[in-house]
């Protein structure tokens, strides 16, 4: 793949091709792997797209994602099993950026934490917005929109298919500070993918998706006019498009969707393919990524260290190309994070879905292991944006033996 890459920004950019196993030098990490992208400025990514699935593309400068810098980009499978008549890429967005503010004025009082709130400076951040699902705080961002496609709930975007018709959708969370909580109203979801890699296929009636995670689903349609709900998790609002393959009336954003209460699936309720688990070997290398921060100081770090390219994660540096490596994610905070693994997937110990990006609860801790088959100087980071650009960044790097 060939992407040409030209910054008619007046700031610095790059472009970070989220999930995707590809070499070092391509992955878009300003101060790891390339000089950022100056102002009138182009640059070429070349790369190949080893593993078919659904990805995505953002920088990785600043707040930037959170102005709507991004887009989908879906890998097909020249020898796809699966048989669906349509597809349907759905994008989740939480969206400020020229209605309350933009997203470098959030980071700016974001960083003062709540003390600095208190003292009057700060406008955005978000109180008592509160998840059972993500074990208690929600998130730290009031934001006055969330999408799907780039539209409100007010201009819904409509797909039209026609009854009895298996439609593939897609779903990308692009926000930088909402889970969403997806279900199709009339409709059972089968969840086919997580992150790219194909599932052991599972039914549920709504699925909630983290900053940077994907999930594909099947689904047979039924006759009528359906709502597409994303509720941003904890916060009081839902993204909303319609789905249509008949006559009948066009529900309302603020229309009852049963299913979004019923079964609630999360990752650690599926398990790898077979064809794409991790054949069964000795751990070699064991590492451990600490969560820590509050929002109160607003110090988001990892292993108690905010991000510095040059102090990489702790053990990461004796790891040798080939070796298979158990990652622990050890969360000490009060607050859920979206934890991404660049440059490769891993799995979730036990059997569990093949991923790049997960959800970490409160005072939870997640295992996952990797082969380390890719080497070069890997970022890790928590996929809040405004958790990231404070701190909670690392590097995980080794090299070829």
């Amino acid at each position: 793949m060939l992407a040409n890459v030209r910054n008619q920004l007046p700031a610095d950019t790059s472009v970070h091709w989220h999930g995707l196993a590809l070499r070092n030098d391509m992955d878009g990490v300003p101060g790891a792997t390339q000089a950022p992208i100056g102002a009138g400025e182009d640059f070429s990514y070349e790369f190949i797209a080893a593993h078919p699935g659904t990805y995505w593309f953002h920088p990785h400068v600043g707040p930037q994602l959170d102005r709507g810098l991004y887009g989908a980009l879906i890998v097909d499978d020249p020898n796809e099993p699966l048989v669906y008549d349509d597809e349907w890429v759905v994008v989740l967005d939480d969206w400020l950026d020229g209605v309350t503010g933009t997203p470098d004025e959030v980071l700016e009082e974001l960083s003062e934490g709540m003390m600095g709130m208190m003292g009057g400076s700060g406008g955005h951040m978000l109180m008592g917005a509160r998840s059972d699902l993500l074990g208690g705080d929600a998130g730290d961002v009031f934001y006055p929109h969330y999408l799907i496609n780039g539209r409100p709930p007010a201009d819904p975007e409509t797909f039209t298919s026609a009854p009895g018709r298996r439609v593939r959708i897609r779903i990308i969370n692009a926000g930088s500070d909402t889970a969403f909580r997806v279900a199709l109203g009339g409709h059972r979801l089968t969840v086919t993918h997580s992150d790219g890699f194909p599932v052991n296929p599972v039914d549920t009636d709504a699925i909630l998706i983290g900053m940077g995670e994907r999930y594909d689903v099947l689904v047979t349609l039924g006759d009528g006019v359906f709502p597409l709900a994303a509720a941003a998790e904890g916060k009081g609002e839902t993204a909303f498009a319609i789905l249509r393959t008949g006559s009948g009336e066009t529900p309302r954003p603020s229309a009852t969707i049963p299913e979004m209460s019923r079964s609630i699936l999360t990752a650690d309720a599926l398990a790898a393919d077979p064809g794409v688990a991790f054949p069964s070997r000795t751990v070699d290398r064991e590492l451990t990524a600490k969560l820590s921060g509050s929002m109160m100081a607003y110090d988001w770090a990892i292993n108690g260290r905010r991000f510095d390219p040059a102090n990489p994660l702790d053990g990461a540096l004796g790891v040798r190309q080939g070796e298979r490596v158990r990652l622990r994610i050890e969360n000490t905070t009060e607050m859920w994070h979206p934890f991404h693994l660049h440059g490769h997937t891993y799995q979730h110990a036990g059997g569990g879905p093949r991923k790049d990006t997960s959800i970490v609860l409160p005072r939870k801790s997640l295992t996952v292991e990797f082969d380390a088959d890719n080497p070069g100087l890997w970022a890790a980071h928590c996929h809040n944006i405004y958790h990231a650009e404070t701190g909670m960044m690392t590097i995980l790097g080794y090299q070829t033996t």
